[in-house]
């Protein structure tokens, strides 16, 4: 579940990002609650404007557990930049996470592309963007993207969702289960 960025989720969300498993991997790092807010306030003003998508996620008892984001929007493109807390690793918020999202991306907003940068140093997150069925290793399809992330040193891969392999996947998914509940009711 998922809800726009709120400046009273700002204490729990930043105890849990500055856990050391979560704190090198998340892209707004900050060394103090005040400076936090302050750039939980930028990032509410850059929504705003149009330059960035923020939302934090929730458990399901509405309790804040990470962020997921999209930066630097131009063109219908973006960065996606996501991270939960460590006592919520394994349990199944990722997955729904970025389907709420990229469903409220690719049919509320204007956006086609939505690219993920990951770290080669991160295989939690390497494994998860590979486990979503419509994401593809960009690193040799945008070598444009890919280099100039990796300038300095080979650090990232790129992977990216298009809206139309979103779209079909939705499609699909959503064939499968009319067909199985079709099947199930004849069976009954």
């Amino acid at each position: 579940m998922l809800k726009k960025r709120d400046l009273n989720d700002c204490h729990v969300l930043f105890n849990l990002m500055a856990h050391p498993e979560v704190f090198p991997f998340v892209r707004q790092k900050t060394e103090c609650l005040e400076e936090f807010m302050f750039l939980t306030k930028q990032t509410i003003e850059e929504e705003e404007r149009g330059e960035t998508i923020s939302r934090t996620i929730l458990d399901e008892w509405y309790n804040p557990i990470g962020a997921i984001s999209l930066y630097d929007i131009q063109d219908g493109c973006g960065f996606l930049g996501t991270w939960i807390g460590q006592p919520y690793f394994g349990k199944g918020y990722n997955k729904p996470a970025k389907e709420h999202f990229f469903s409220e991306l690719f049919y509320e907003h204007n956006i086609n592309t939505v690219f993920m940068r990951i770290r080669k140093s991160n295989p939690r997150s390497q494994k998860a963007a590979e486990k979503i069925p419509y994401v593809t290793l960009a690193n040799e399809t945008r070598p444009d993207i890919y280099q100039q992330l990796n300038r300095d040193a080979d650090v990232y891969n790129l992977y990216q969702i298009e809206k139309d392999n979103y779209v079909l996947h939705q499609m699909r998914t959503q064939h499968q289960h009319e067909m199985f509940d079709d099947n199930h009711l004849k069976e009954a």
